[in-house]
């Protein structure tokens, strides 16, 4: 008899994301001194944004076309880890890549609320357009309102955000190692989505990107 196979899908992934968090948290931060607060309220807001994510996920219309499970399991699996990593206390990886100064932390405490803000906003303007997987929807839409009139991908410019800025609060090395992981998992995301949406949106898509910035206005 062939064995089950469980695959986490939409919510799923996302709480099961914030479970993982919850425990990493717990576990490295079980009797934190006073000095460790800014980690918690960044803990706070990646629970609070994989929950937010969770619920509007389930507006999101059927999908037509999507990339296989093999190439989503990839990228949650880079993405997955590179968030734990700005966390989790791994041996080696230490060693402080910026001083444990308040104008760091302000700093990245400022960015950490600025890309969810941003994630949130882009998340409303793509509203049933949006998925996790690279997919075209039933009825799918090019969005260009809300920060869509400038990013093509401001989801995913909020995302590296909220890690660089969870990254220079930490101020250790194995947060910077997630952060790269990150980084790679989007830039992987990005040219395969942008492949999808030539193919779903042909001359339009072309003249809306050459009009907008990937994912960083003046550079990419």
């Amino acid at each position: 008899m062939a064995a089950a196979r469980v695959e986490l899908k939409g919510t799923a992934v996302w709480a099961a994301r914030a479970v993982l968090i919850a425990i990493v948290i717990g576990i490295a931060y079980l009797f934190p001194p006073l000095q460790y607060w800014p980690m918690w309220i960044a803990a706070a807001a990646w629970i609070a944004f994989s929950v937010y994510w969770g619920v509007a996920a389930k507006s999101s219309a059927d999908a037509k076309t999507s990339e296989s499970a093999g190439s989503r399991r990839i990228h949650v699996v880079l993405t997955s880890v590179g968030q734990l990593l700005l966390f989790l206390r791994v041996p080696g990886l230490r060693q402080s890549f910026v001083p444990n100064t308040g104008v760091w932390i302000a700093s990245g405490l400022a960015i950490l609320a600025a890309s969810v803000g941003l994630a949130i906003w882009a998340r409303r303007h793509l509203g049933r357009n949006w998925s996790g997987r690279i997919e075209t929807k039933v009825d799918h839409q090019l969005v260009r309102s809300g920060p869509y009139r400038k990013l093509r991908h401001p989801i995913y410019t909020a995302v590296i955000g909220m890690c660089v800025g969870t990254a220079l609060i930490d101020g250790h090395v194995h947060a910077l190692v997630g952060v790269a992981m990150v980084v790679g998992a989007y830039w992987r995301k990005v040219r395969m989505e942008e492949a999808n949406l030539r193919q779903a949106f042909g001359a339009g898509y072309l003249d809306y990107r050459r009009a907008t910035w990937g994912a960083i206005p003046g550079l990419f």
